[in-house]
């Protein structure tokens, strides 16, 4: 008996429970103009970009949902026989967002139509209480970006610092942060609704320092459709108690679209002289940074099938400049007397080091 009264209860709860998700939800409640709920509307959605449909009915409460939404923007509509059609257009859907789209249903012909535009719905997160922000494809792409490293767009989110204690086996790892004092390995990173964390560091697993301070696997800025960076989020999250990195990367639309890039920083066109570097002469260490890629994407079959591909490279080279003190004939000749001295027998190589490399000038 009681294992029954469990089911129930765990089956009355299963409609509320909430997945781990990189996609989002539509939802929301119809009613007339009276603000009686109406049940059996049929609500259809349709992506702008990809001609992608849903479609569900209204529930004996007036409401509906559809999740697991891929992002991006949503024409809603909302139809009952005796009724006027209502559109709501440009309905954005973010990742692991939830959007609320309500609508009044008037009475009259279905052929008529009552539109509504996606400007005018409330921007305030109703439907959870999680913290955090979305950074758009649209506002990465203006913002500029040292090294073009996604991870410098997470400190652009609330509570977000460098960590404070920067734990790291490689020097110069990528995707160490804090969000609300958590440690930086507190973090959990999701692409594409794929687990992301390095098994031993606990470190994001894509651009990520590897063995030698490099980059292991580079997510190219141009491939970020969306980033979400959240705390104070809901359960199904879980693992970690840090922040939950969401990213999603773009895909091909009905259009063709593309993207071209380089960027070059080189010494020859400007740069302050190194510290190290001779004042008499006034030069500087060589120095030659490019990045380069681009990208293209569109349809294989409108509204079904799409691709898109990414590329981007980086090549630098330079020299750094310093000082270093090598002992000159008069110092090598009093050592090896010392040695001799002592009975000892000096190194053949010592007393020919400074004549082969060219030095014997004291510092250089």
């Amino acid at each position: 008996m009681r294992v029954r009264l469990l089911l129930a209860v765990l089956l009355s709860f299963a409609a509320t429970v909430s997945a781990q998700t990189f996609r989002g939800t539509i939802l929301g409640t119809i009613s007339d103009t009276s603000g009686a709920v109406v049940a059996g509307a049929k609500v259809t959605v349709r992506n702008v970009n990809t001609g992608l449909e849903r479609s569900t009915q209204t529930s004996a409460d007036g409401s509906y949902s559809l999740p697991e939404l891929p992002i991006g923007s949503y024409d809603v509509t909302v139809m009952l026989k005796g009724f006027q059609s209502a559109v709501t257009r440009g309905v954005a859907v973010d990742v692991a967002g939830e959007r609320r789209v309500d609508s009044a249903l008037k009475p009259g012909e279905v052929s008529q139509q009552v539109e509504v535009t996606g400007d005018t719905l409330p921007q305030v997160e109703t439907t959870s209480a999680e913290l955090g922000g979305v950074l758009t494809s649209k506002a990465i792409e203006n913002i500029p970006v040292n090294g073009r490293d996604y991870t410098k767009l997470i400190y652009l989110n609330p509570g977000v610092a460098g960590s404070p204690d920067q734990i790291s086996d490689s020097p110069g790892s990528f995707g160490t942060f804090s969000m609300n004092g958590s440690r930086g390995r507190a973090n959990n990173f999701l692409l594409d609704g794929t687990d992301m964390n390095d098994g031993y560091r606990n470190d994001p697993a894509i651009n990520e320092a590897g063995v030698f301070g490099d980059p292991a696997t580079i997510l190219p800025i141009d491939a970020v459709e969306q980033l979400n960076v959240l705390s104070n989020y809901e359960a199904e999250y879980g693992r970690n108690s840090g922040a939950v990195v969401n990213i999603v990367t773009k895909s091909g639309t009905n259009k063709f679209h593309g993207s071209a890039l380089e960027y070059l920083r080189t010494s020859s066109v400007g740069g302050a002289r190194n510290y190290f570097n001779p004042v008499s002469t006034g030069k500087q260490d060589p120095f030659h940074n490019n990045q380069f890629g681009g990208s293209f994407g569109g349809p294989i079959v409108a509204d079904k099938t799409f691709f898109y591909l990414n590329y981007e490279g980086q090549r630098e080279s330079g020299a750094q400049s310093g000082k270093s003190c090598v002992p000159d004939p008069t110092v090598i000749a009093a050592d090896i007397a010392a040695i001799q001295g002592a009975g000892g027998t000096p190194n053949p190589v010592s007393p020919l080091a400074p004549e082969r490399l060219g030095l014997g000038q004291g510092f250089r």
